[in-house]
């Protein structure tokens, strides 16, 4: 087996890169294309979520596998090679396998356990046969993926602790209260018709809300969700044309957008637009949390201004105790060498003026220092993670919310600006991935991870022993092959053999050939499924002189009839 994953995740890349590498249909169907097209590939599978992208392959050298698989990663995401890197994920041989049994069963889901994930899997399975770019490998890893994550649904309690990620983020929308009694009665606008989209829509018809409003490009998909959702009974629904957004914006509670577009979907403009009555926020009354990908701007002491000699545009040191350079965020992903520079500005910045009211200046050598400090850490692991949001400015109070916005796509479709807008709430991927990582996880993951490794186990078992099929099958007919020679040699010899006699010398030459490989075939079938034992087959081809080629046309074969079943199930 030379399974290869090279991927990012939000457990290894901020949204903000993530959205930029995101891969619409087009760009994922022409990136397994192009694997498979590459030298080291034979078989390729792309996995894309709004939270990951990975790109699955046969690969018959490892090294050389990993740059073409993360050089293409690159090309089709549009985002820099050098600047994709540091977040990718390698996996090989097992550790692939136990990786995209782990992602079935909902253990590496922003939302542990959530099961949208297997619909993922299976979409992603049946793109590849579609353009025959999965081989017996991936089939059957795919295929196999799919059965654990449904073993470890109905096996464990693993729904206990996970949920679908509309249903996370409306419980983040409700603010603490039960996503019932917050959704009743609520008039819905759902953009999109897609399978997130679809989810959505059936998710908040049934929570309660009176109505639901589907937008889409295509008008034909909208009206058909409009028409599953009213034959519930419980929801009125109907479908109007994307360009009818605006409109029905200022009748809606709540909004839930998630869509393939490549650009914004609801600008803020267009929100405080179609919501007359929501004025903005101003420049001093900065929300008290960060819900969306950009740092907030900064808040300068009084008395002071940015200099323009900064060299990296970064503000003077801010009157308030601590490091914060804008937040720890606005430095995410900052070089070593930037924070040195900014460190030396800030060591010779001038230094804000106070007048009446006593304000608080920071020591510019402790500033300095700070900086300092992690620029080190950024030349140790390469980049500043975004661990932390910004530190809090003073709470102010805002509206009570009157529209709620969940944007589910990736790239986003709502402008994150959005949650400048007095009553307005806006929960995105970000949000959601800062509030799923304080999210309790359940007893039942641990019984769900013994699930995972029992299956990988009898995955690379299963792959090792069929590896030698082919070897011992050509053994076979090759063994076949000499009785029927020999028993041709023995009509020549005594050509006055009945066709009794030459049954029974021709059923005990037979008997007597299978009883001999009987045993080491059995045996070299079990001692391939062990660790290590892809050596046997080697071996069997060597001590019996088996042509490669006759080893080979066995594999196709299987490989025929493993493809034409799959597509027969598909």
């Amino acid at each position: 087996m030379s399974l290869l994953v090279v991927g990012l995740s939000h457990r290894s890349a901020p949204v903000s890169v993530l959205e930029r590498a995101a891969l619409h249909a087009d760009a994922q169907v022409k990136l397994v294309q192009d694997t498979v097209a590459a030298d080291p590939a034979t078989e390729a599978a792309v996995l894309a979520t709004c939270n990951r992208i990975e790109l699955y392959a046969d690969v018959d050298k490892f090294h050389a596998g990993v740059a073409e698989l993360s050089t293409l990663l690159a090309q089709h995401s549009g985002v820099g090679l050098d600047e994709l890197t540091p977040y990718l994920y390698v996996h090989y041989e097992d550790r692939a396998v136990h990786h995209l049994f782990s992602v079935a069963c909902g253990l590496d889901s922003m939302v542990v356990g959530e099961g949208q994930i297997l619909g993922q899997i299976k979409d992603s399975l049946a793109r590849a046969q579609e353009l025959h770019t999965a081989g017996r490998l991936l089939n059957d890893l795919f295929q196999q993926a799919l059965r654990v994550g449904k073993r470890a649904h109905s096996e464990t309690g693993i729904d206990r602790a996970g949920q679908s990620l509309v249903t996370f983020g409306l419980e983040q929308l409700a603010l603490g209260a039960e996503v019932s009694d917050w959704a009743r009665g609520k008039k819905a606008l759902v953009i999109g018709a897609g399978s997130m989209s679809s989810l959505a829509a059936a998710t908040l018809a049934r929570v309660g809300v009176r109505e639901i409003v589907v937008a889409n490009r295509t008008t034909d998909r909208a009206e058909r969700l409009a028409e599953i959702l009213n034959e519930g009974g419980d929801v009125s629904a109907r479908a109007v044309p994307m360009d009818s957004v605006s409109d029905e914006l200022t009748r809606a509670d709540v909004v839930v957008s998630c869509t393939g577009a490549t650009g914004l979907v609801l600008s803020a403009e267009a929100v405080a637009a179609a919501r007359g009555s929501v004025a903005p926020l101003g420049v001093d009354e900065a929300p008290p949390f960060r819900e969306s990908g950009s740092a907030p701007a900064a808040r300068q002491p009084a008395g002071s201004a940015t200099d323009e000699n900064c060299p990296l545009d970064l503000a003077p040191i801010q009157a308030t105790p601590g490091f914060s350079v804008l937040g720890e965020a606005a430095v995410a992903g900052m070089a070593a060498s930037e924070l040195e520079q900014h460190a030396a500005w800030v060591d010779n910045a001038p230094r804000p003026q106070s007048s009446g009211s006593v304000a608080t200046v920071l020591d510019p050598a402790e500033e300095a220092e700070a900086i300092a400090a992690l620029a080190a850490t950024a030349a140790v692991i390469g980049r500043v993670p975004e661990r932390r949001r910004p530190e809090p400015v003073a709470e102010i109070p805002r509206p009570t919310p009157s529209l709620f916005l969940l944007d589910l796509a990736m790239p986003r479709d709502i402008d994150a600006a959005v949650h400048r807008l007095g009553g307005v709430r806006l929960v995105d991927i970000e949000s959601l991935a800062d509030a799923s990582a304080d999210a309790p996880m359940a007893a039942d993951v641990d019984q769900v991870r013994r699930i995972v490794a029992d299956e990988v186990a009898a995955f690379g078992a299963a792959l090792r022993a069929a590896h030698i099929t082919p070897t011992v099958v050509a053994l076979r007919s090759m063994a076949a092959d000499v009785v029927a020679g020999e028993i041709a040699r023995l009509d020549g010899r005594l050509p006055g053999l009945d066709d009794k006699q030459r049954g029974e010398i021709t059923q005990t030459v037979r008997r007597v050939v299978d009883k001999l490989l009987h045993a080491p075939t059995v045996r070299v079938k079990q001692l391939a499924a062990e660790p290590g034992g892809a050596g046997y087959a080697d071996a069997l081809r060597t001590l019996f002189d088996l042509d490669p080629e006759t080893v080979a046309a066995v594999s196709r074969a299987e490989d025929s009839t493993t493809d034409e079943k799959d597509r027969g199930s598909s």
